[in-house]
């Protein structure tokens, strides 16, 4: 009987980490029709944009599609980014399918491995919030209001920001009470069923 025991709880933790690995997204970078190259606008921003409209937690990656004999990704330092050097990367990926998984948060640094592609644009930012896996309540952040206008002129409007529909993942308080709604209906049903099994 111990030993059946010791099965049923195997089971039962196993089905709890396939539910918690449930919570990690892939990114494709610039969106489910994106590919890394030159953007058409080499003057713009568009992956940085791209990746503003996305929320990236530690656990999520990025998948970077791209023609490998023709182009490459690195990840670099903040400087190495900023004067799109390509000489010294953290990490080099150069097979056309670049899946990175995000292990740590802050920022982190992507530009094509061409020099001449990197300095029209085609580079990343991504910063990564905290693992959604830790139920802390969020940080406070203090906003001070925005300064009055000159006299005799308007107040511009705060900027508005549309989520992302691309692969935005749910808000994390509503999307853990249902994870753990659905693991613990899960794992009820498992344990009943083994139980009726005997």
């Amino acid at each position: 009987m111990a030993r059946l025991n010791i099965i049923y709880f195997l089971g039962i933790f196993n089905v709890l980490l396939l539910i918690k690995e449930g919570d990690a997204f892939e990114f494709k970078v610039g969106g489910s029709k994106g590919t890394w190259a030159v953007p058409v606008d080499p003057n713009s921003s568009e992956y940085n944009k791209w990746a503003e409209r996305n929320r990236f937690q530690v656990g999520d990656s990025l998948l970077f599609v791209y023609v490998a004999d023709q182009d490459s990704v690195l990840q670099v330092t903040k400087d190495d980014y900023t004067n799109c050097k390509t000489t010294s990367p953290i990490a080099k990926y150069n097979d056309g399918n670049t899946v990175i998984k995000f292990n740590q948060s802050g920022p982190h640094y992507f530009i094509s491995g061409v020099d001449d592609n990197c300095h029209k644009n085609e580079k990343l930012v991504v910063v990564v919030m905290a693992d959604r896996s830790k139920h802390s309540s969020a940080p406070t952040v203090e906003m001070s209001p925005p300064s009055p206008a000159p006299s005799g002129e308007e107040s511009p409007s705060p900027p508005s920001e549309a989520p992302s529909q691309e692969a935005s993942p749910p808000d994390n308080g509503v999307s853990s009470i249902v994870h753990g709604l659905v693991g613990t209906i899960g794992v009820a049903l498992l344990g009943s069923s083994l139980v009726l099994a005997l």
